[in-house]
């Protein structure tokens, strides 16, 4: 599988290439993320590569927020990175049983999940992205689930991380400062 891989400073490369235009091509690329790829370089590929704000329509809204957001320091210790997962899931038995494949964004830390909804967006920027494993769940069974290796696209990618985000999206006056 031909592979994308994106840079911390937002910049996408292909074949040891900058890409200068046209990233859609590469939608269906697997995914490289360089070492200490966080969720700001996710937004500066975003603000590099303008088109991609149309892959999701949760995007423009928080690139604006993104904007507002300080140049450094947007970190948490609830979390020591965000995870990128796939689940597999079948489920309807008995029944009419179908199969549902998604994307997920969660915080690890030692080893665990955490949710991340009540985070905001200027205490995850800063944070590392790493790409996590597939989730094979059978009709529920939440003891009994398979982990795998896999890979993600760039189109899962941009819209696992951009669909996850449209969670985070409470009102200004629901903010609680400390």
């Amino acid at each position: 599988m031909n592979q994308i891989h994106l840079q911390k400073s937002g910049l996408l490369v292909n074949s040891q290439q900058p890409v200068e235009n046209d990233p859609l091509i590469y939608l269906g690329h697997m995914v490289a993320i360089e070492k200490d790829y966080s969720l700001r370089s996710f937004f500066r590929m975003i603000a590099r590569y303008e088109i991609l704000s149309k892959l999701n329509p949760f995007l423009p809204v928080y690139m604006k927020q993104f904007c507002l957001c300080p140049d450094k320091q947007c970190r948490t210790d609830a979390i020591d990175h965000i995870e990128l997962g796939k689940t597999i899931e079948m489920i309807g038995f008995p029944g009419d049983p179908r199969v549902e494949t998604y994307v997920s964004l969660a915080g690890r830390r030692d080893g665990e999940t955490v949710d991340i909804q009540t985070l905001w967006l200027e205490n995850l920027l800063d944070m590392g992205i790493r790409l996590g494993k597939l989730r094979h769940v059978i009709f529920g069974d939440r003891i009994d689930t398979f982990e795998y290796e896999t890979v993600f696209s760039f189109f899962e990618f941009i819209d696992g991380i951009s669909w996850q985000l449209s969670f985070h999206n409470m009102p200004v006056e629901c903010k609680v400062s400390f």
